[in-house]
């Protein structure tokens, strides 16, 4: 099964509230931008690994590179 940007946002859609999200991609390579309250006091590293929560095993499996932006709300607002 061919990985698609349409299919990674539902994945990460289902697994984390977002309050907006972005997803682009070849295929092999990915971009998102992920908004979402829960990154709201997290480090960076927490912010992803809340990402790679959402997506399971698929990040193994289905999905090669995913480079990620995770900002909060307000960031992303301001």
């Amino acid at each position: 099964m061919v990985t698609t940007p349409e299919l990674i946002h539902g994945y990460i859609k289902a697994g984390l509230e977002c309050t907006h999200l972005e997803v682009e991609g070849d295929g092999q390579h990915f971009q998102a931008v992920i908004v979402s309250p829960a990154f709201a006091g997290k480090r960076l590293i927490q912010r992803h690994q809340l990402v790679y929560a959402a997506l399971g095993d698929r990040m193994r499996e289905e999905i090669h590179a995913l480079s990620m932006k995770t900002l909060t709300p307000d960031e992303y607002q301001g």
